[in-house]
């Protein structure tokens, strides 16, 4: 089953190749198997398909050769015309470089040029045909395909930016719950330590009484000793969570929930604290927890919500604590600000998950705002949720998203990323202007080649017509040009001579001159 899925990309190629095959083949087939049958009919069919199917097959990999090979056999079987913008299409659609198919092309030009007026003798209209059909069969597809190659490229440069800026989030979210986590380290460090520097303390104090057994002051030097390499091996292990030259803890040592209120109402908010007697003493690692939760919802409601009233709950109910902070619409806007990066609240949703808790932000439907976490109340809470299930905010005041783990270093950067956008962006308007700008140009260019040609010593002004006489000798006929058109399809006449008026760009005949016995016999207009 494995490698039918694998061979699943082969099997379509193949039979798009084959669909390619049978709808170019139409009508090289038809031509040849419907009478009248000329000599050789079969094997020019069989030939013409091979030449086909080889062109086909090495289309994906050699689209120039499979190009060269359907206009080359356009000169053996004219049928072939018909493959030449497909193929030109796919040039362009699969081709990684633009100059070889340039090259390609003016190369064709050039040779058909040299074949058909120089070998062949072929005439300036049947030449200007060829260049046409080169022109608008060949290089206007070939410039769609190249078009739409950079329409892809567009849109996968646009992936891998959007991928990148992702990454970036992602990188930038985990710093910020490791950051969180190394303050939270911190903390426990600094109460940890002090509260095994008492147990130190009072087992030394103990060792020192007089009426202690000697086997039981040996087992508490021991007790005593255990404790100081205790309090080592964490000034060692939590120590290097410290940031190099970081901030100190944010709460001041003893502050409780009911402080924090105080002191926002001291600084002209309306909070008001709506909690039972003993609940602002939280214990164990719920108390940090629930005072920066109380913290951080203030800070914002300030920011956010200024001159809003703001309502801090806290509401034990069996072995867990609801910590609630809600504040109204700011009744004056809200102030002037930059955009959050939401990194408080990710701080905060990483501080909360690590003391066992959860954490809900998010709008009220009156236009205010909630913060709302639930903790455990015991010392050591059990069942911690995993960080890989966590999100962390990362647009603003309650946006929450994935925190996800941090890619590796190989992965191509935000800046490298929105180069090679900019790159492709600039490559598809090119492209764009390319694909409209030059067959026009290449259309007019060739529109003056020929006509500069054509007209050489053809062009009979209209009063030089109205003056020539019949009977005029044709050597007496003033203003006849040298040279003479070629006469249109069907309208060959012997004695006749046709002359152009210079109309452009096809220099069509627009004056016949008969001649018999070298005299002027008549002339007429044929053409408006």
């Amino acid at each position: 089953m494995a490698r039918w899925r694998a061979d699943g990309p082969a099997r379509r190629r193949g039979l798009s190749d084959a669909l390619l095959w049978a709808v170019l083949a139409a009508p090289i087939g038809y031509a040849r198997l419907t009478p009248p049958h000329p000599r050789h009919n079969l094997e020019l069919l069989v030939g013409g398909l091979t030449v086909l199917a080889v062109a086909v097959a090495l289309g994906r990999r050699r689209p120039l050769v499979g190009l060269l090979l359907v206009v080359l056999g356009s000169l053996v079987d004219g049928n072939f015309v018909f493959a030449i913008p497909v193929f030109s299409y796919l040039t362009g659609r699969r081709s990684a470089s633009a100059a070889p198919a340039a090259v390609l092309f003016g190369v064709i030009a050039v040779g058909g040029t040299v074949l058909n007026l120089g070998l062949l003798g072929t005439g300036a209209g049947t030449w200007f045909l060829l260049a046409s059909v080169l022109l608008f069969a060949g290089v206007f597809p070939w410039l769609v395909g190249r078009y739409r190659r950079q329409q892809q490229e567009l849109a996968d440069a646009g992936g891998r930016h959007a991928d990148a800026l992702a990454r970036e989030r992602r990188g930038a979210a985990e710093r910020i719950r490791l950051r969180e986590r190394a303050r939270i380290a911190e903390e426990m460090h600094d109460s940890l330590g002090h509260d095994l520097s008492l147990i130190a303390l009072r087992a030394a104090a103990l060792e020192l009484a007089d009426d202690l057994d000697p086997r039981h002051r040996a087992a508490v030097g021991e007790l005593r000793t255990s404790v100081a390499a205790a309090t080592e091996r964490l000034h060692g292990i939590i120590g290097v969570l410290r940031e190099e030259g970081g901030p100190a803890g944010l709460r001041p040592a003893g502050e409780t929930i009911a402080d924090l209120v105080d002191g926002a109402r001291e600084a002209g908010m309306a909070v008001r604290l709506d909690a039972p007697d003993g609940a602002v003493e939280l214990p164990g690692i719920t108390g940090p927890a629930a005072h920066g939760v109380v913290r951080e919802a203030l800070t914002n409601a300030a920011r956010y919500a200024p001159g809003a009233p703001v309502t801090v709950t806290l509401a034990p109910f069996g072995d867990e604590v609801e910590v609630r902070v809600r504040n109204g619409p700011p009744p004056a806007g809200p102030l002037p600000s930059p955009p959050s990066s939401g990194s408080g609240l990710l701080a905060l949703a990483e501080r909360v998950r690590l003391a066992g808790g959860v954490l809900d932000t998010g709008p009220r439907p009156d236009g205010g705002f909630a913060v709302r976490a639930r903790l455990p109340l015991s010392a050591d809470p059990a069942g911690v949720v995993p960080a890989e299930q966590w999100s962390a905010a990362v647009d603003g005041p309650g946006a929450v998203t994935d925190g996800g783990p941090v890619d590796g270093g190989g992965a191509e950067q935000p800046v490298d990323a929105e180069r090679r956008l900019l790159e492709a962006r600039r490559r598809v308007r090119r492209s764009l202007l390319t694909a409209l700008a030059a067959p026009a140009g290449l259309a007019l260019a060739l529109s003056l080649v020929y006509y500069s040609f054509a007209t050489a010593g053809t062009v009979l002004d209209e009063s030089s017509f109205d003056r020539m006489r019949p009977g005029t000798a044709r050597t007496d006929l003033a203003g006849l040009p040298r040279r003479t058109l070629p006469p249109p399809v069907g309208a060959e006449e012997a004695g006749c001579e046709w002359y152009t008026d210079g109309n452009f760009p096809l220099a069509e005949p627009t004056w016949r001159l008969c001649f018999t016995d070298g005299r002027l016999v008549s002339k007429e207009r044929i053409a408006g």
